[in-house]
């Protein structure tokens, strides 16, 4: 007889929580969109959407967090599971392990929102197939989820390859970034935010031939190359906001220009398959975070999962 397994799962964003319950098979039971606000609001509206679902379909299995960062994800450290050093106003230093330790009585796993939308692209889209490939999300900030023999990469915590140092586009020699940390990181460069502020209206705004896509291919490049360096992975996916259709064969000329030719196993990447668009659909975080949830629970990725959604629910913020 299969056991039965009632997973829960957050992907936790910085403009809203998706909440939802499946069972063993994937299949979406309950879900809700909750706006993210204050902790207090947000993790309170989300913990009753769980009493709810429990109260429903009984007590689960596993549950797992995909979070928007900087995350402490070191098991041993002091701050371990909390949102560290974030921009988002209010938010630094919030424990989310230990508010749903105290609501939900399960096994928890806790990892970054693009770890589990890698996961998802893995499972349902680009990444299918794959053992190692990173998830690139270029949009409100940049993020880099990074699989390595098909798991999550951490570590001693989670890259953050969307603050590295790039050298300055042609061209971009004047604009000083918005990264409150940095500056003129690769995300204080490029992130939708401040391709809003170096140029005064959204990115989606500007005509295709203007030069700020030229500006922005180089950068994301650069990212691409570095990547390509430091991990080899099989494929990068790339998507976010800020990824419009033509941006792919910009990133993929200026990448080739960037590789310049180096090493025999990097001339013969086909870029068309090499740098590629997430498939999995807008859900991949939160899927990515049922299938960590699945894991938690088993010890093994599913792998007879299909896409299955149901519209999600608008759950108001509850003032705790």
């Amino acid at each position: 007889m299969v056991e039965p397994l009632l997973l829960g799962a957050i992907e936790a964003g910085g403009t809203k929580f998706l909440c939802a319950i499946s069972d063993r098979n994937g299949v979406m039971l309950k879900q809700a969109r909750i706006a993210t606000t204050t902790p207090e609001m947000t993790l309170a509206a989300a913990s009753a959407f769980f009493s709810e679902a429990t109260a429903q379909y009984g007590p689960l299995s596993a549950f797992s967090i995909g979070s928007f960062g900087p995350l402490s994800l070191n098991s041993v450290a002091s701050d371990y599971g909390c949102i560290t050093s974030t921009p988002k106003v209010g938010w630094q230093n919030v424990d989310l392990l230990a508010h749903f330790r105290r609501t939900i009585d399960a096994p928890m796993a806790l990892d970054t929102d693009v770890n589990c939308a890698a996961v998802g692209e893995r499972l349902f889209g680009s990444g299918r197939g794959l053992d190692t490939f990173c998830y690139v999300t270029v949009g409100t900030g940049i993020g880099v989820g990074l699989l390595i023999n098909g798991a999550p990469h951490g570590g001693a915590n989670h890259p953050e390859a969307g603050h590295i140092k790039l050298p300055r586009a042609p061209g971009d020699d004047q604009f000083a970034g918005i990264c409150p940390y940095h500056g003129d990181c690769l995300e204080g460069l490029a992130c939708g935010p401040a391709m809003q502020a170096r140029w005064g209206v959204p990115a989606e705004t500007l005509p295709s031939n203007h030069q700020a896509w030229d500006i922005e291919a180089d950068y994301i490049a650069g990212l691409c190359a570095t990547l390509t360096y430091t991990v080899r992975p099989d494929r990068i996916i790339v998507g976010g906001g800020v990824m419009q259709l033509a941006m792919y064969d910009r990133v993929r000329g200026v990448l080739t220009d960037k590789l310049a030719g180096y090493d025999a196993s990097l001339r013969a990447i086909d870029m068309a398959d090499y740098i590629a668009a997430p498939t999995a659909g807008s859900s991949a975080g939160l899927t990515g975070a049922l299938a960590v949830a699945y894991r938690t629970a088993t010890r093994q990725w599913p792998t007879h999962w299909a896409i299955t959604e149901i519209p999600s629910i608008r759950v108001e913020a509850i003032n705790a």
